[in-house]
C-alpha cells in the first residue's frame, strides 16, 4: 500500500471516529477545565511520540556501557576514537540526519498527531562563566516546526536538560550527577532566559502546543527530591511569568518531582493555560498495569487537563494496555522514544553499524578500537540513522492505537466497566495479576504462545469480556483464538458487527484455534468474547 494511500486512510479514520488526530490547519491550543481544545473549541487528545537522542543522545540507546552513559561522554568518546576535528563533524551530520522530515511524514503517516522533541540545553546556550547562545540548537528546532507544520504535527517542546541538570542523573547530561540546576543560581537564570527565547522565537506559531518546561526534575532515589523539591514550584512559576512576558498563548506544561510523578508539589494553578504531566512506564515482573487514580483524582482538584509525557519501553501488550487505559480516561499520551539502535520494541530501529560491538566494549571500560575501526563504524552509524535505511515495526504502532493487524491480548478487555467491558457473576473478587482493582481474573500463563504475553484470563460459564478494536478500512481478518477448556470441553462465543460464531475447545492444553474471518468495518469495531457453556482459559485472538 502506498504513502498517500496509508495518509487517506489514516485522515478517514480519524474523521470517521472524530479523533483528535484529525488532519487540519493547526490552530492555537489551550486548556478548558480538564481538556485541551482548539481555537474553535474542538477537544484534542495529544497522541505522539518522543524525539528522543537527537538533541540529547542517551547512552542506552548507542548500547554504550557508563562512559558512554549521556551526552558529553559520549561526545568525548567519540573524540576520544576519531578526534575533535572528526568529532565535530560527525555531531553536525548525525543532528542533521537523525531527525528529519522523511521521519515527521512517517510520523504522520502512522497517525500520531504530535512530537515532544528533547532539547539539551548546551544545543542553545554555551557553559561557563560568560554563557551565550549556540545557533545550532535554535536552526535544529526551526527546522522541526517548519516540518510539522508541513504535515500537521504539534509540536512539545520538552526541556530535557536543563543547565546544570535538574536530576542529579544521567539523563539530563548532568556534570557531575549533581542537580546543578537547583545548586547554583546562575543556572536558574540561564534557564529562564532560555524559555523566553525560545516563547519570544515561536510566540506566533500555532504548531507549537506547549512548553514542556522540566523534564523529571528531582528523582527521589539521587537525593535531589528531599533536598529540593520544595524549589520546583516557584521555579516553574518564575519562568512562567517570564514566558507570559512575550507568549500569553502557548500552553506550560509541568512535570512533578521525581520521574515527573510526585504532584505533592503542587499547590493551585497559577496560570490559565497550564495541564500537568506524568510519566507511566509499566517495568514489573510479572507485568502490572500500573494505577493512574491519583492523577485522574488530582485533575479534578487542579482542574487542568493531565498528559503522559512519556510511556513505553516495554512491549505490544502494555501499549495496547496502557494507551487505551490513558484514552479511557481523557488523557494524552507520548510513546518513548521513536528511534533507537537494535530495538523491535518502537516504531523504529536503527541498524547497529559493523564494528559496533568495539565501540560498545570501550564504552565500557574496555580495549580501545583502532582510529579506522572506529570511523568506520561511526561513518556507518551516520547512513544508519536515516529513516531510509531504518527497520520499521508498524506492529507497535498498530498495539499503540489498538488497530488491525494485531494481537488482542485477553486481559486487555476494555474499561468502561461491569456490563460494557466485562461480566462476571462475583463482582467482590479482585484479581492478583496486571488489572488488580477488577473482578476479571488475570492468572500466570505458561508459554504465551508464539510472543504473546505470560498472562490471560479465567471465564466461568455466562462470562464474557468486551475489546475495542479500530480498523483503517472495512476488511475481512483472519481469526485464531488461543484458549483451553477448564475442565470437560467448552464452547465459547465470538461476537463482531453482530455477527456471532460458536468455537469448541476441548480439555487439554493451550489450542490455536482457527475461527470464521471477521467482518471489520471502518473505524471502531466492538469484540465479545462469551463463556457459553463450560470455564474456559483465553490468551488472545490473532486478528491479521
Amino acid at each position: 500500500m502506498n504513502r498517500m494511500r496509508i495518509v487517506a486512510l489514516g485522515m478517514a479514520l480519524a474523521a470517521a471516529l472524530g479523533s483528535s488526530a484529525a488532519r487540519g490547519e493547526r490552530t492555537f491550543l489551550r486548556t478548558q477545565g480538564q481538556d485541551m481544545v482548539d481555537q474553535n473549541g474542538r477537544k484534542v487528545l495529544l497522541q505522539g511520540v518522543g524525539l528522543g537522542n537527537w538533541m540529547l543522545p542517551e547512552g542506552y540507546m548507542w548500547r554504550f556501557g557508563d562512559q558512554g552513559d549521556r551526552p558529553r561522554k559520549i561526545e568525548k568518546l567519540v573524540s576520544d576514537l576519531i578526534g575533535p576535528e572528526n568529532g565535530a563533524r560527525f555531531w553536525s551530520e548525525f543532528r542533521k540526519n537523525y531527525i528529519t522530515e522523511a521521519d515527521i511524514a512517517k510520523i504522520a503517516e502512522f497517525g500520531f498527531n504530535s512530537v515532544r522533541p528533547a532539547l539539551n540545553a548546551r544545543l542553545f546556550l554555551t557553559e561557563g562563566d560568560d554563557a551565550v547562545p549556540v545557533e545550532e540548537g535554535f536552526q535544529l528546532l526551526d527546522n522541526l516546526v517548519s516540518w510539522c507544520r508541513t504535515h500537521n504535527l504539534y509540536v512539545i517542546i520538552d526541556m530535557h536538560g536543563a543547565p546544570g541538570g535538574q536530576t542529579g542523573a544521567n539523563i539530563d547530561d548532568s556534570p557531575a550527577d549533581e542537580p546543578g540546576l537547583f545548586m547554583d543560581a546562575r543556572n536558574q537564570d540561564r534557564l529562564v532566559d532560555l524559555w523566553v527565547k525560545i516563547a519570544n522565537r515561536y510566540k506566533n506559531e500555532p504548531t507549537v502546543a506547549a512548553y514542556d518546561l522540566l523534564n523529571e526534575p528531582l528523582p527521589q532515589r539521587t537525593g535531589a527530591a528531599e533536598k529540593y523539591k520544595s524549589e520546583l514550584e516557584p521555579l516553574y512559576k518564575r519562568i512562567t511569568a517570564a514566558i507570559r512576558q512575550v507568549d500569553k498563548r502557548h500552553m506550560i506544561t509541568l512535570e512533578g518531582a521525581d520521574w515527573a510523578n510526585d504532584w505533592s508539589v503542587f499547590t493551585t494553578p497559577f496560570d490559565d493555560n497550564l495541564f500537568y504531566q506524568f510519566h507511566y512506564y509499566c517495568w514489573a515482573r510479572p507485568t502490572q498495569l500500573n494505577d493512574i487514580s491519583r492523577f485522574v483524582e488530582r485533575r479534578k482538584t487542579l482542574s487542568a487537563p493531565v498528559w503522559v509525557g512519556e510511556t513505553g519501553e516495554k512491549d505490544n501488550v502494555i501499549y495496547w494496555a496502557t494507551m487505551q487505559y490513558f484514552e479511557a480516561h481523557n488523557i494524552g499520551w507520548s510513546f518513548w522514544p521513536w528511534k533507537k539502535m537494535e530495538a523491535s520494541n518502537g516504531p523504529c530501529s536503527i541498524k547497529a553499524p559493523q564494528g559496533w560491538d568495539a565501540v560498545q566494549a570501550y564504552s565500557r571500560g574496555e580495549a580501545k578500537p583502532s582510529v579506522e575501526q572506529a570511523q568506520k563504524a561511526f561513518d556507518e552509524l551516520l547512513e544508519n540513522i536515516r529513516l531510509e535505511n531504518c527497520v520499521m515495526h508498524p506492529d507497535v504502532v498498530n498495539a499503540m492505537f489498538r488497530r488491525v493487524p494485531g494481537r488482542v491480548e485477553a486481559e486487555n478487555y476494555g474499561h468502561e466497566g461491569p456490563n460494557q467491558s466485562y461480566f462476571v457473576k462475583d463482582v467482590s473478587q479482585r484479581s492478583k495479576l496486571y488489572r488488580v482493582s477488577e473482578p476479571v481474573i488475570v492468572e500466570s500463563i505458561e508459554g504465551g504462545g508464539r510472543g504473546g504475553s505470560q498472562q490471560g484470563i479465567r471465564l466461568g460459564e455466562g462470562e464474557w469480556t468486551a475489546y475495542a478494536i479500530r480498523s483503517l478500512t472495512a476488511r475481512d481478518c483472519a481469526a485464531v483464538l488461543r484458549a483451553k477448556a477448564d475442565g470437560g470441553t467448552s464452547v465459547v462465543a465470538v461476537s463482531l458487527g453482530g455477527r456471532t460464531q460458536d468455537a469448541t475447545i476441548s480439555q487439554g492444553d493451550w489450542t490455536e484455534i482457527p475461527l470464521t474471518a471477521l467482518s471489520l468495518s471502518q473505524g471502531d469495531n466492538r469484540l465479545k468474547i462469551l463463556a457459553r457453556s463450560g470455564a474456559v482459559h483465553l490468551d488472545w485472538i490473532s486478528l491479521k
